[in-house]
């Protein structure tokens, strides 16, 4: 894999600090847990996905810049070089998208931070469903998932821009442990693929569940 095939590390850092300047101007993060992240080495967060701000929240708010596999559809127009500029992955979902993946593969190989929506698409936010992708990235590279939970974004439309969350709203961030989702014994069959689904759920939806007491959501 060559260096240029994998997305720019400068180019996320970027985007974390574009991040910050959006979300900490336009709403009130309260970030919990993000010590829990580890400083170095691959990462993988496993974010739940209820509103379109999630993405743009947990790279504003998360300790070490992030780059996200993002739905194809999302790269339009100026979108699309933007996008690409700060490091983020577009990803075709309705195929196993291989440039995808190797990109994915490579960010976790040079120490990155990979952000999934292991859900596949926006909905409840509740972890109920997850795709094969995050169990395969988790036990392909050995890096350590951590669960995200982004609470309050969908409670209500804002007044002025119904397609955010209200104006200086509060949006709570939960980083929770790190865990491996794989056996140990390094196997990718499909069996301790499924395997590793199930652990992923368990721990995801226990995450979820402590958020939302911490948080009183």
């Amino acid at each position: 894999m060559t260096a240029a095939s994998v997305p720019s590390e400068k180019g996320a850092e970027v985007g974390r600090r574009i991040g910050v300047g959006l979300m900490y101007g336009l709403f009130r993060p309260r970030v919990l847990g993000a010590w829990r992240v580890p400083a170095t080495g691959p990462v993988i967060y496993a974010v739940n996905h209820s509103h379109n701000v999630d993405g743009p929240m947990v790279m504003g708010v998360a300790p070490r810049p992030t780059h996200f596999l993002i739905k194809k559809e999302a790269f339009i127009g100026p979108l699309d070089p933007f996008l690409l500029g700060i490091g983020q992955l577009k990803v075709d979902r309705s195929t196993a998208d291989r440039t995808a993946i190797t990109q994915a593969l490579g960010v976790l190989e040079n120490g990155g931070v990979l952000g999934i929506f292991p859900e596949g698409t926006r909905g409840e936010g509740d972890f109920a469903a997850l795709r094969a992708g995050l169990a395969y990235f988790a036990v392909r590279s050995g890096a350590p998932i951590v669960p995200v939970a982004v609470l309050g974004s969908s409670d209500r439309p804002g007044r002025l821009i119904k397609a955010l969350p209200p104006l200086r709203s509060r949006i709570d961030v939960v980083f929770g442990d790190p865990f491996d989702a794989g056996d140990g014994s390094g196997r990718r069959t499909r069996k301790a693929l499924d395997e590793a689904t199930e652990r992923i759920q368990k721990q995801l939806t226990a995450h979820l569940e402590n958020a939302r007491r911490l948080t009183g959501r």
